[in-house]
Formats: structure tokens, C-alpha cells, sequence
């Protein structure tokens, strides 16, 4: 005997789709509704479909005959018109259905709309009680939609939602006397019967439990190392989506080097994990690329716990849960502390807290897509805190990874959660309070976030400043709203964001323009990926720089040189303020000494250019250091990011002097030059390997510690010959990267300023060399405005600067960064 019998009521229905008008195409035939069978009709074309009572029919029983045992009795029925959208009754009595068994006992049931049985359409919010609709909750396509669809997709699953009927279960309090007949009196509006199953088995038809955590191991080697591309379907029940777990174990996750920041992706098929709620009788489906590898049925599972297929091996490792109220408290001060906290399972499978995502995005990339509140690190993905959250723990064995930029001890340690249990607290504790040395963080490139997000954000890292900057991509404009032309200002006054700007041009460059008071318009040019589609060159960066300028703003080029060719004017004319680093690249070093190697002043700044949830902001910061008679602003601490007192961070924190001489100094020796001591330090919760000291942009002295260590120390004596600059830096073994888990898996690293020695009055370092390469780069930003660039018919514009010669406009800061290196080069006598 099958599981659930559909009937054949086919002889008794005596209504077409005309009955039910709401429906187009209502389904008929074989149907399969939540895994359930039914019949709707005798599936022969032009053959009434339905048992349908109209108004007239009010009063008039009508029997059906079953002659049969059940367990269960299901029904696919629905209202066809309703007076609930119009003012009518939740609740009013549609019809009677009377059970008759072979014993002579008769069970009547009123059938009660928005309880037994719904309407069609229903209004949203206006599902019944106590039947569900014949179509489940659904899983969103995962990897694929209409762009419109892109918002609703993040919610992963959709409502269950009638496609004609509803579904309700009579439960047959004698299951072991036969169902003679059931006799059904309509009582009020019209409605139909379309199919009638009957159930045989002990339970619960229509699955009513939460899902629980299954863990799933391939067998086969192949299909476990192919790229992860699971799906988990279950007929009479509901999966979640699968994910990768981790592939290192717990022990290994809790004593890594990386702790508070992450770990590898996962990114084979094997092992993952899924949620899945089903009824005893539903079949757990897993496929791999649209191949079936196994099926298993979910009752056996759910009480054997594990279940062993040819392929894929089963096993529920939901331990219960507990709703837990997390604080994480300052060791020193014992107050809530705002940081970032990451939980899982003892089997790797991430725990959230409430209103925080497990898998941001599906773990899927998410550029301006969902990327506030979150934060993915390879596998791991952290929520950010106040110090406060709450939400499910599993019970038993819980990893927990709590961190708070680079001045705090991060937590990664195994809790154990007992049932019943609903409070936890945890402690981070400051190792290094920089800020009490006068030396204060910042971010110089973020994107998408809101303020309060970035506060929530820059205060979770521990970051002092957060520079939010407005931009435009094509036709997106990115955080118009946020833009005051002022500081917010944290309670506390600790954290600080600024809405400002970046403006881009994909083949000039761009540019960060800090402390805006108005905006500086245009914000890009001259067509995709940064002006307008179909747009012109309307503007240059030096442009944008002279009105930054003019606000007592800061000029920052950002992630330099790309894109190169205007930076090496706005260098050459002093528009530049200084420059930013945001990974660790042999390329973004060369380009940056050769402007220090000609001469140029230019402090080094570190930012993350943040426009997704795979990174953190702050990740690469600037330290900026302000003197103790002067309070921490915004404008305090971009006087101090232009002195050129500055370091960039990814993680260690570094120290620098030249004969007791600060980061960003001038140091002038007497003569043709002389011996400087040179002092430096790195401190760091990451491990580091390497610290060197830099002499016009080659390796003057180190030292190194292969296995990494959390501490380097370097002093020593250096011969100087003629003006020169020295820097700091430290990295992995022989300075190569060893990466970060964010989205870029940029290195860890720091590097200072320059402290710059002049041997003499002056300072007068300059290379021919790299001066030539400089014109070059001008001489290809003038090729490029005068035969490329995209520009509307000469006097048929008005253009933003009101100059009548466009061209000229353009190419003016060209021709005085010319000048200015010729300047130089006639200032030392060498020929041009």
C-alpha cells in the first residue's frame, strides 16, 4: 500500500475551470503537492475537474464514498469567492464535512475559512490557520535571476503561497475502522474539492518542524575535491542551502596564527552542511552539478543519526540550541567593548547572531550588495557588535573568534554551552593603546557604507576615522545621502567618520579629496567604469585638487599609481598631499619610491578601497601621530596625516626614528653627509618575519625571524653620502606577503613615511631617470586628452569651469607639471 493514495473523485466532479475564474490553467491530473499525490480530475482534455458547490447549492449534502482505512484524510480545496477582501467573517463556517465510519460513528468537521480552508487569491497576510497552501516555502534560485529579482534574492527563500489550492489534513481519530464515506454540506460561499488523498502513515502530512543541522561527506575522492556546487532538495520538508565546512579541523582553527581574521575559503564539495526539516516519510535528495549522488529518508535519519549511502554519507549533528545573550567586556575596564564575533558549531557550521548573517549574500560576492553590519574572512564570517548581541548557540562544544582591529589580544578559543544556559561573557583584552601615544587610525578609502554603519564599523576595529567617500560608477551614484560637509563625531569622541569624496577617471586616475566642505563636481568623467555612460573628459584630477585645496582639504592619491598617468603631474606641481597603499605589491613599492627617489615629499597612507563584506574596514590603515597639545579632530589628524608622521598598518604596528628623529622629519647633516643611528621596532598579534630599513628604496639593513614572531627590534648605524630617505617596513620572510583572508588577500605588512635626510641647508634629492619617466606619463595624459578622450563638438557646451577653450582647460596642469620638472632640472644644472 503506497504511503498516501490519491482518489479518483473524477465520476463526481461535475464543475470545469470556468468555476474557478482566479485561475488560469488550474492544475489537473497527476499532481504532487508538498510531496503528497493527488488527482485533480480524470486528466482526459475537456473533462470536468473539480466537485463545485455554488450558491445553490447550499444545504444539499453530497456524499462521497472512500470504502477504505486512513490514517489520515487530505484535501486540495479552496474558496472561489470570498467575501473576506470586502469586510466578511475570518473565521465563518464554508461548509460541514461528516466522516462516516463502517462502525456507525460520524465525525463532523465545519469547514471554516482562513482555518480549514482559504481563498483564492489571498491578500498578502491572509493565509489560513490551519491548511497550508499546495505550493511550500522555496529556495530562490541560488546563481541565477532576473536583475530586478537581485534585492529579493538575498532573502534565499520564498513563502509558501497557494498556485490554486489549500491543502488540510483530517486526522481519523480510529484509524483501524474503515472510512465508509464523507458527506460534505455546504453552509455559505462557493467553493470547490479538487483532489482527495488518503494518508496511512503515523504522522504529520504537511512538515511543521525546524530545520536541523545535517553534516554531508562525499565518498567518492572526485566528487569531494570538485568545486563546491551542492544542492538539497527534500520532497515533503525543506533545505536551506548547503555550504562548504571548514576544511581544518577545530583544534587546528583554534590555535592558527590568524586568529581574529579568519581562515582559508572552503571551496570543495566535501564536507558541507545543510538545514533540513522534513516529515518521517520525506526523501533528503543531494545532487552535484544537477547529478543525483544520494538519497536517504529522512525518518531513518532523523533516528539513526547517521546513514551511510554509496556515495554520500548522512549525519545529523544538530546538538539543540540555546537563545544566549552574548557581552563581550573590556579586560581593563569592564564595560561592553564593541569588536566583531564570529561562532560555529564543533563541526564548523557558522552560528549568527540575531540579525546578523551566517553567509553574507549567500556567501556570494556582494560589491554594493549587503556589505554593512558583516564581515567575511575566507571561511569565517563576523558579525559586528556593540559589545551586546544575542541569539541561537548550539548546545555542547562552541568556537568562538572574537577580535577588535590591531590593538587587542583577539579570543579564539571552545566554550562549552550548557542546556539552559542563556548568558555568555567574554573578555578582549588591549595589549597596546596607541591612541595614549598620540597615534590615531584611519581608513582613507571606504565605500557604501552609512555613517552609522561605518561608526559601527570603525568602532568594532577600533579605528579612529573612518573616510567615507562618495563616488559615482556609469549611472551609480554611491552615498549621495551621507554627504554634510562635517565630521560625525562618536559620543565619546573616539570614533570619527567623514563623508567625502573620491573622484575617478579611468584613465587620468583618481583621487581622494578628505574634508570636503561642498562637494566637488563633477565626481567623474569621461564614461565607464567611472563617468557616465556616453559621457566626456569634462574634467582633470588637478582640477578636483586646486578645489580641495581651496575647501583647506587634504589631497590623497589613492592606491598608487593605478590608474598612472595623472599622478605624476598632480606630484609634480605639489598638488598632491600623499599617497595611499592598499595592498602589498612589488609594483605599488617601485611606483612609490621613484617619486620619493626624484624628491618628492609625499606621506605614505593606508586604506582598503572597502566596497564589499570580504573586508574589514581598517584592514590597511593609517596611524597618524598628533602631539599631545593638540586634540584629536578630524582636522587635527589630517594636519598630521600631511606632516608626513604617519605609518600604514595591515596589522603590525611599527616604530621608526633616524638620530632620534621622528617618522616624517627632515634630518640635516653638515657636509657632503655622515653616520645617522637608526632605531626601529614592530609589534604585532599577526605573526611578522621581516623588518627593513629602506635607503632610497633598496634594503639597507634587516633582520628576520623565519618562523615568524610577534616582535622585531632593529638598531643600527648607516653611512649617509647625500640627501636620501629612509623608511621602515616589515612583512613576511625576505618582506614577501603572506596574506590576509579578506576578499584582495592583501599581505601583512606596515610601512612608514619617510624620514628624509638632507646633507646641507636644502634638500635636493632628485633622478633624472625618473624624471623622464614622469614626462612620460604627462606626455601620454596630453596624447590622451587631445586624441582619445570622448568630448562634445567645440562650442556647443557650456562647460562646468566656464572656460571658452575646453581643450586648453584640460591640458593646462599638464604643461606646468612640465614646467615644474624642468624647473628642478635647470634649478641643478641639468639639461632639458
Amino acid at each position: 500500500m503506497p504511503d498516501y493514495e490519491p482518489l479518483d473523485i473524477s465520476s463526481m466532479c461535475q464543475t470545469d475551470a470556468a468555476f474557478f475564474t482566479a485561475v488560469v490553467n488550474p492544475p489537473a491530473g497527476r499532481q504532487t503537492f508538498r510531496g503528497i499525490p493527488f488527482q485533480i480530475g480524470s486528466g482526459v482534455s475537456g473533462s470536468p475537474l473539480f466537485i463545485g458547490f455554488d450558491t445553490a447549492s447550499i444545504g444539499h449534502p453530497l456524499s462521497i464514498p472512500i470504502a477504505s482505512r486512513a490514517k489520515r484524510v487530505l484535501f486540495a480545496h479552496t474558496v472561489v469567492e470570498s467575501k473576506i477582501p470586502s469586510g466578511g467573517t475570518v473565521g465563518k463556517t464554508i461548509a460541514i464535512y461528516r466522516f462516516y465510519l463502517s462502525n456507525g460513528h460520524v465525525y463532523p468537521i465545519p469547514i471554516r475559512e482562513r482555518f480549514e480552508i482559504g481563498y483564492f487569491p489571498p491578500m498578502w497576510g491572509q493565509l489560513p490557520f490551519l491548511c497550508v497552501p499546495d505550493q511550500p516555502d522555496t529556495l530562490i534560485e541560488r546563481h541565477r535571476g532576473a536583475w530586478q529579482e537581485a534585492g529579493r534574492r538575498q532573502t534565499e527563500a520564498s513563502q509558501a503561497w497557494p498556485g490554486a489550492y489549500y491543502l488540510w489534513a483530517w486526522e481519523n481519530p480510529e484509524p483501524d475502522v474503515e472510512l465508509g464515506r464523507i458527506e460534505v454540506t455546504p453552509e455559505d460561499q462557493p467553493f470547490l474539492i479538487a483532489g482527495i488523498t488518503l494518508g496511512h502513515l503515523a504522522e504529520d502530512p504537511f512538515c511543521r518542524w525546524a530545520v536541523q543541522d545535517v553534516r554531508i561527506d562525499l565518498h567518492p575522492t572526485d566528487a569531494a575535491q570538485k568545486p563546491f556546487d551542492l544542492a538539497v532538495e527534500v520532497d515533503r520538508g525543506f533545505a536551506t542551502y548547503p555550504y562548504p565546512l571548514p576544511s581544518a579541523s577545530t583544534e587546528a582553527f583554534v590555535n592558527d596564527t590568524h586568529k581574529g581574521w579568519g581562515e582559508p575559503s572552503a571551496t570543495s564539495s566535501s564536507p558541507a552542511c545543510v538545514g533540513i526539516a522534513g516529515t518521517p516519510s520525506a526523501t533528503v535528495s543531494v545532487t552535484q552539478s544537477g547529478e543525483t549522488l544520494g538519497t536517504v529518508n529522512w525518518g531513518e535519519l532523523d533516528k539513526s543519526r547517521v546513514v551511510d549511502t554509496p556515495k554520500v554519507r548522512f549525519e545529523i549533528v544538530d546538538s539543540g540550541r540555546n537563545w544566549v545573550h552574548t557581552t563581550v567586556l573590556d579586560g581593563a575596564t569592564g564595560k561592553p567593548l564593541p569588536c566583531r564575533i564570529h561562532f560555529r558549531s564543533a563541526h564548523g557550521i557558522a552560528y549568527a547572531p540575531h540579525g546578523h548573517h551566517a553567509h553574507v549574500n549567500s556567501d556570494m560576492g556582494t560589491w554594493h550588495i549587503d556589505i554593512g553590519g558583516d564581515v567575511r574572512l575566507g571561511q569565517a564570517t563576523y558579525a559586528y557588535i556593540d559589545g551586546k548581541c544575542q541569539g541561537w548557540l548550539p548546545r555542547g562544544d562552541v568556537v568562538v573568534d572574537v577580535a577588535r582591529g590591531f590593538e587587542y589580544e583577539p579570543l579564539r578559543t571552545v566554550l562549552y554551552i550548557q542546556p539552559g544556559q542563556r548568558e555568555l561573557t567574554l573578555r578582549l583584552n588591549r595589549w597596546i593603546d596607541m591612541s595614549a601615544q598620540r597615534y590615531f587610525s584611519g581608513d582613507t578609502h571606504v565605500h557604501f557604507l552609512s555613517t552609522q554603519g561605518a561608526h559601527l564599523e570603525a568602532e568594532g576595529e577600533g579605528l579612529n576615522v573612518v573616510n567615507l567617500l562618495l563616488s559615482q560608477w556609469g549611472s551609480l551614484f554611491t552615498n549621495t545621502e551621507e554627504f554634510t560637509g562635517r565630521p560625525s563625531v562618536s559620543t565619546g569622541g573616539e570614533t570619527i567618520v567623514y563623508a567625502t569624496q573620491e573622484n575617478r577617471q579611468h584613465m587620468l586616475g583618481h583621487l581622494t579629496l578628505l574634508g570636503l566642505k561642498t562637494p566637488v563636481m563633477p565626481w567623474c568623467s569621461d564614461g565607464p567604469s567611472e563617468g557616465e555612460p556616453g559621457g566626456n573628459l569634462e574634467t582633470t584630477l588637478s582640477y578636483w585638487a586646486d578645489e580641495c585645496h581651496r575647501q583647506g582639504g587634504t589631497v590623497v592619491i589613492p592606491h598608487i599609481p593605478n590608474p598612472n598617468c595623472e599622478p605624476a603631474a598632480l606630484i609634480a606641481t605639489g598638488r598632491a598631499d600623499a599617497v595611499e597603499m592598499l595592498i602589498h605589491s612589488e609594483y605599488n613599492h617601485l611606483e612609490y619610491y621613484r617619486y620619493l627617489n626624484c624628491g618628492y615629499r609625499l606621506p605614505l597612507t593606508g586604506g582598503t578601497d572597502k566596497m564589499t563584506s570580504d573586508v574589514p574596514v581598517g584592514l590597511y590603515r593609517t596611524y597618524v601621530y598628533i602631539p599631545p597639545d593638540e586634540p584629536f579632530t578630524y582636522e587635527s589628524w589630517l594636519k598630521g596625516l600631511r606632516s608626513g608622521h604617519t605609518f600604514l598598518s595591515g596589522g603590525p604596528l611599527i616604530r621608526f626614528s633616524v638620530n632620534g628623529h621622528p617618522i616624517g622629519s627632515t634630518v640635516h647633516l653638515t657636509g657632503n653627509g655622515g653616520t645617522v643611528e637608526i632605531e626601529a621596532q614592530v609589534e604585532s598579534t599577526l605573526p611578522v618575519h621581516s623588518l627593513e630599513i629602506v635607503n632610497k628604496g633598496k634594503v639597507a639593513a634587516s633582520t628576520e625571524e623565519r618562523q615568524g614572531t610577534r616582535r622585531l627590534m632593529l638598531k643600527t648605524s648607516l653611512r649617509i653620502d647625500g640627501d636620501t630617505w629612509l623608511a621602515a617596513r616589515c612583512a613576511g620572510p625576505n618582506y614577501a606577503a603572506i596574506p590576509h583572508h579578506d576578499g584582495w588577500r592583501r599581505g601583512i605588512m606596515a610601512h612608514t613615511s619617510p624620514i628624509y635626510i638632507a646633507c646641507g641647508k636644502d634638500y635636493r634629492l632628485f633622478d633624472l631617470e625618473n624624471a623622464h619617466y614622469m614626462l612620460s606619463l604627462v606626455e601620454g595624459g596630453l596624447s590622451y586628452i587631445r586624441h582619445r578622450s570622448a568630448q562634445h563638438p567645440h562650442g556647443n557646451v557650456t562647460h562646468h569651469h566656464g572656460e571658452e577653450d575646453h581643450l586648453a582647460f584640460l591640458e593646462k596642469p599638464y604643461r606646468e607639471a612640465v614646467a615644474a620638472i624642468h624647473r628642478r632640472m635647470h634649478d641643478l644644472g641639468i639639461p632639458h
